[in-house]
């Protein structure tokens, strides 16, 4: 898959709330920064580390908020990087704009890191 691809899976994956497909695009150290780590989990300074990290935040995250969704705004990516904007969404939440840098290696994300606009 080209990062633009991997981008689209991704939010697929994150809006079926499909765990393990959402996953299967990380490589097994992949490291992962969001704002709202630091906010929920501030043992991590908002840093977290391999797959079974990322499993227990967005297990965590889709048990807390079922009606979780993203929607895409823009996706702009080269060979190795993909700048992704959506629109966070959750019912009787404000709507929350987000861009998300994905690191690609070999294709799989080796690092993502979250912007809250």
């Amino acid at each position: 898959m080209t990062p633009e691809q991997i981008a689209i899976k991704w939010l697929e994956a994150f809006n079926e709330h499909h765990l393990e497909n959402l996953l299967s695009l990380y490589h097994n150290d992949a490291v992962h920064f969001s704002p709202k780590l630091k906010i929920r989990k501030p043992g991590t300074k908002g840093l977290i580390k391999g797959k079974d990290a990322l499993r227990d935040w967005w297990h965590d995250a889709f048990e807390r908020l079922p009606q979780l969704r993203y929607i895409k705004q823009t996706i702009t990516a080269n060979h190795q990087r993909v700048f992704m904007e959506y629109k966070r969404m959750v019912p009787a939440e404000e709507d929350m704009m987000v861009a998300e840098v994905l690191e690609i290696e070999n294709g799989l994300i080796v690092a993502s890191r979250v912007y809250h606009g």
